[in-house]
């Protein structure tokens, strides 16, 4: 029997694969022509910003400043929202005056659409671009990203930094949310609260656990199979696992009611927003922690490539850094005392929507008797 999933009207459906979305939305913006990408960063004019990207002088932070004072302005693409959206900016611009951030902000489809387009015309407009690992790993896939460097990132940690040829990056992480174990405390007494996966198999905690259908579910089962193997995902069946097909955030409300018991697919920025409204609830990290990353690139063709970089460098600051965390959301930088699991990591576009797929239908399936 297949039990009911709860659904949210305002949520996402089951989700359907990243890659296959913006495939669809390169079609429909008409980007693909006689079987090739039409407008790739490779058809399109050679960009001058190569030769400042890789630069690595000790002026090169002087050369940077001056160049950006002389383009005036760049213009960021970004999935952020809810505040540092408006506040990097701004910071950054009280720090650089004179150099102005246009921001565009949009979800992962948006902005892939945005700028498919903008390539197709040949008139690119985004200098950078701050978002998911999806949505990079496709842009890398058209070589839409242009490598650079940077000292900044000598000590960055290296899951934190996609690697290019010559000691260049794609990208680097930004900011990081975990994905871990939300509980009532009313509803789930101190000493059956889960401290690994395997507590969950408790019987005392059948009819209590509830995962989010929405890929941050998803997520987690990825990270519980990569650990534990699918027979322990099995075992988990007997649980009388609910499934939500809601965001992690309603699922959270729910907890935070005593409608759910407890679940391991709740964002700790969430659940700490809430805790600090005296919300009755405990958020834990588990074995291993699912992470989503978005991470700060630059576009192949930017237009303003000193303002660009200038701009990446500013977010992998302390100080950019610090303007992110005021908004809940992790540095790459910290250690916050539990391992982090990438599950992007080290897998192409096809390769994570494939694995994507296996961790949805293992998670249809937790419902199943």
């Amino acid at each position: 029997m297949i039990p009911t999933i709860h659904r949210d009207p305002k949520a996402n459906r089951l989700r359907f694969g990243f890659h296959s979305k913006m495939i669809i939305l390169i079609l429909t913006c008409g980007a693909i022509s006689g079987g090739r990408v039409a407008a790739s960063a490779q058809d399109l004019k050679p960009s001058p910003a190569a030769d400042i990207a890789r630069y690595r002088g000790s002026d090169r932070a002087q050369r940077l400043l001056a160049g950006a004072k002389k383009e005036g302005r760049l213009v960021w693409y970004t999935s952020l929202t809810g505040g540092p959206d408006k506040e990097v900016p701004a910071a950054f611009e009280a720090k650089y005056p004179g150099v102005k951030v246009e921001t565009y902000r949009g979800s992962s489809e948006d902005l892939v659409a945005k700028i498919v387009a903008e390539n197709q015309a040949r008139r690119p407009v985004a200098d950078t671009l701050e978002g998911t690992l999806p949505l990079l790993k496709l842009m890398r896939d058209y070589n839409w990203l242009l490598p650079f460097s940077s000292p900044l990132l000598d000590n960055y940690p290296d899951d934190a930094k996609e690697p290019a040829q010559g000691k260049l990056f794609l990208w680097a992480s930004t900011r990081e949310s975990f994905i871990g174990l939300a509980y009532n405390k009313t509803a789930v007494a101190d000493r059956f609260i889960p401290k690994t996966y395997e507590g969950l198999l408790n019987p005392n905690l059948k009819g209590k656990i509830a995962f989010t259908t929405t890929d941050t579910g998803a997520r987690v089962i990825g990270a519980v199979l990569n650990l534990k193997g699918e027979e322990f995902i099995n075992k988990l069946k007997t649980q009388d696992i609910a499934l939500h097909a809601m965001s992690a955030r309603a699922l959270l409300d729910l907890v935070i009611a005593g409608e759910v018991g407890l679940s391991p697919s709740v964002f700790q920025s969430h659940a700490l927003v809430s805790i600090a409204k005296g919300a009755p609830i405990g958020w834990i990290p588990m074995d291993v922690v699912p992470t989503n990353s978005g991470a700060a690139a630059i576009i192949a063709v930017t237009p303003h490539p000193h303002a660009a970089l200038l701009f990446v460098d500013f977010l992998v600051s302390a100080e950019g850094q610090k303007v992110l965390e005021k908004f809940a959301l992790s540095s790459p930088f910290k250690d916050y005392g539990f391992k982090r699991w990438y599950p992007e990591k080290g897998l192409t576009t096809e390769q994570h929507e494939k694995e994507s797929s296996r961790w949805e239908t293992l998670l249809r399936d937790l419902g199943k008797k």
